[in-house]
């Protein structure tokens, strides 16, 4: 059994929150240098840029883990990994029929732009993508496993946009492939402040939540795999083979 590194929640510039340097090669090498083995692409509400990375990489390194934070009804913000082009194609659709259709206001949420390798501009988000879907959890989690998708409910140690802050439960019919929590969480104060949680015996990710280049692979999730893959990490997640 192997070990792999892994950061699963990073921006892009795409998100309008994300630095206009976290371009596909300033993610890609700064990966590399600092030897993280796995990294998840995660822009608010989208999965265009994330796809182009995982285009460009190819076979390559890193491991390129394709998705989408996705902000729900809740305001709860969500991370929905999908892995062939047809369930990548899916998500991106579902994403697009459910965001509002409230136009990008560039001077005060900050430009929506994809890039190639290049650095040239292959698409701009018309639309607000920090926006609540008009989708609720429930909603999102039956969506992620209708496509074979991964579910985890993000940064739930935080004091907004977290499935804790906006429900103040998880609630117990609600299908998770894992819980994340954020870069300086201590994961013992978090389990001792509600101790329900560890009740449900979790897998638990540590993730950056980067949308700084300085803040990318700050934090990490080590997963026990014989080899990279879509599955193998679904399997990794879902047996608990997994430490932060």
């Amino acid at each position: 059994m192997n070990r792999f590194r892994a950061d699963l929640h990073c921006h892009t510039l795409l998100s309008p929150c994300g630095d206009i340097e976290m371009t596909p090669a300033r993610i890609v090498r700064t990966a590399l240098e600092r030897g993280w083995d796995i990294i998840g692409i995660t822009d608010h509400n989208t999965t265009v840029q994330g796809r182009e990375i995982r285009r460009i990489v190819g076979d390559g390194e890193p491991y390129i883990l394709c998705g989408a934070e996705v902000t729900t009804r809740e305001e709860v913000h969500c991370l929905v990994f999908a892995d062939s082009g047809d369930s990548l194609d899916a998500l991106q659709k579902f994403l697009d029929d459910s965001l509002p259709r409230i136009p990008n206001d560039e001077e005060m949420f900050g430009y929506q732009l994809a890039v190639n390798e290049a650095e040239e501009v292959i698409y701009e988000a018309p639309y607000l993508l920090i926006s609540a879907i008009d989708r609720s959890i429930e909603e999102v989690a039956a969506f992620a496993g209708s496509i074979g998708g991964l579910f985890i409910p993000a940064h739930i140690d935080k004091a907004q946009n977290s499935i804790i802050s906006q429900l103040g439960f998880i609630p117990p019919d609600l299908p998770f492939d894992a819980l994340e929590i954020s870069a300086r969480c201590s994961l013992e104060g978090l389990l001792e402040r509600h101790r329900w949680l560890g009740k449900l015996n979790p897998a638990f990710i540590r993730s950056s939540d980067a949308h700084y280049p300085e803040d990318l692979c700050r934090a990490s999730t080590w997963l026990e795999m014989p080899c990279r893959s879509f599955e193998e990490i679904r399997t990794a997640l879902r047996t608990n083979r997994v430490s932060t």
